[in-house]
């Protein structure tokens, strides 16, 4: 891997194209290097686990209108570009691509339960697979050019997640997805650099947001955000296609993106890329969630199973101090300083962003259910309120330093004092989540199959399962018609009841 260091420029001051970071990106994305067989299988792995947290979140109200919204833009009949499908629908009903990709997106981001990179930044880099997915369906590729393409997201998006800190200025992380979807689609589609350079740029430049979107009371646009990155991702490489340009240098202008929104012209970003000719892969060093709620949450739910048998009476707990990074403390710990995070009436969507909630739960359950640990009647039940509000997160910054560190002191965990009102105290502590792959059981082949089995039961039939499957277990020899089925169909009555009427 180059580090290349990134800063702004003055519009009199010479920056060469080859030179901005918009046009590195480019040129790794469409870097024609082989896909190495254990990116391969990730690849597959984690089209897998996204098909599984759609399944199961397929009837939930977000995903009902977001897929209303794109069946009113179906693909016209005997065209280029032949559309593609939605997540529980006959592939015969197929829709514009930036439309697919933006209900599938939706039904991906939904239970905040698909793979996660965290690093200077934070990301979910399983988003970038509805939009290149969508746009290989749709133009009739085949099983290589969509690893190709997949690989190139990923490696964009943890790539720029290891070198440019978006949260502490609070911009949205998916001003890194827009760049890194339009940089796969390159790869998918065999663009020529220029191309995708331009694509990138338009990308970032329409998929920069506000954090607001995880802050306080959180509503459903935190599902909907990554989706409507990825639909600007296609729509920024449709237009470079068709010739037209982007603001450039996007990332280094003297009025652009580092200078007003990030650290500004003093400083100086360094971001990590593959050398020419080197392979693309990043994707091995993400991970996925066995649990759906943040990922900071995981080692500590975790950690919550193996402590609650030790503390038998919930009634005796004086306190609990959670000690944990910067990160867990500040963003989904008492360090936000959000009151809606210790709110018995906050929505999912906050209570996903509430640590103290997640580990009281855990710690009474033994356990974490995507629907039932989230129910209305679980948050308010009286044992549960007086359990959360009794608890504290502080940063401690042995944990802000593994959180940063690289290699096996890599961790995400926290250390957790338990004080009795007998005046005993219970400690423990846990670095990485048990399925994270330097844990107690890393999450291989089987455990991505079992979890889509799981959350896929009673909703996807059986032999549609299978085909699914057997459908990614074939992924880099899948001709171009067997990608448009690489999608799972449901009975009309698990859909769920339509989604109010809007415009289209």
């Amino acid at each position: 891997m180059n580090l290349h260091d990134v800063r702004t420029y003055k519009s009199a001051e010479p920056l060469a194209r080859e030179d901005q970071l918009a046009w590195k990106l480019a040129a790794v994305a469409t870097d024609p290097v082989p896909v190495d067989d254990d990116v391969i299988e990730m690849i597959g792995n984690r089209i897998i686990d996204n098909a599984a947290v759609a399944a199961a979140s397929i009837a939930r109200g977000p995903i009902r209108s977001a897929r209303a919204q794109a069946l009113g833009h179906k693909a016209a009949p005997g065209g280029a570009n032949r559309g593609a499908p939605i997540f529980g629908l006959s592939p015969d009903m197929s829709v514009s691509p930036e439309w697919a990709a933006w209900a599938n997106g939706v039904a991906v981001r939904e239970l905040d339960f698909h793979d996660t990179f965290l690093a200077a930044d934070y990301s979910h880099p399983g988003d970038n697979i509805p939009p290149i997915l969508a746009v290989a369906q749709a133009k009739g590729l085949d099983g290589a050019a969509l690893v190709r393409g997949l690989a190139a997201g990923y490696e964009l998006q943890v790539d720029l997640v290891k070198g440019i800190c978006l949260h502490e200025h609070k911009i949205d992380h998916i001003a890194h997805l827009g760049p890194s979807a339009a940089g796969g689609i390159g790869a998918l589609l065999g663009l020529p650099t220029e191309i995708a350079f331009q694509a990138i740029q338009q990308a970032l430049h329409t998929t920069t947001t506000t954090r607001q979107s995880r802050k306080g009371e959180i509503s459903t646009w935190k599902a909907y955000a990554p989706a409507f990155a990825g639909k600007m991702a296609i729509e920024a490489v449709d237009r470079a296609m068709r010739g037209e340009g982007a603001p450039s240098p996007a990332y280094e202008g003297e009025d652009g993106f580092i200078a007003w929104l990030l650290s500004g012209p003093a400083h100086v970003y360094q971001v990590p890329l593959p050398a020419p000719g080197q392979p693309k892969r990043a994707i091995l060093d993400t991970y996925t969630k066995e649990y759906s709620a943040e990922y900071q949450s995981q080692a500590l739910i975790d950690l919550a199973k193996r402590m609650g048998p030790k503390v038998g009476d919930f009634a005796q707990v004086e306190s609990i101090l959670i000690k944990t990074s910067h990160h867990t403390h500040y963003v989904i710990g008492t360090g936000a300083n959000d009151p809606q995070k210790m709110d018995p009436r906050a929505s999912r969507e906050t209570l996903d962003h509430s640590i103290m909630y997640i580990f009281a739960v855990a710690l009474q359950d033994g356990g974490w259910h995507h629907v039932k640990s989230y129910a209305p009647e679980r948050a308010q039940r009286p044992d549960t309120v007086a359990l959360w509000h009794k608890i504290t997160t502080q940063e401690d910054p042995a944990w802000t330093a593994r959180y940063h560190a690289q290699g096996s002191e890599k961790a995400f965990g926290g250390k957790v004092v338990i004080k009795l009102k007998d005046g005993r105290s219970i400690v423990d502590e846990l670095g990485v989540a048990d399925a994270h792959p330097a844990g107690a059981r890393p999450f291989a082949r089987a455990n991505y199959v079992e979890k889509f089995r799981t959350l896929a039961q009673d909703i996807v039939e059986k032999a549609e399962q299978d085909r699914f499957l057997a459908l990614v277990e074939r992924l880099p020899t899948l001709s171009g018609a067997e990608v448009a089925r690489l999608n799972f169909v449901v009975p009309a009555d698990r859909l769920g009841p339509d989604a109010p009427a809007g415009i289209f």
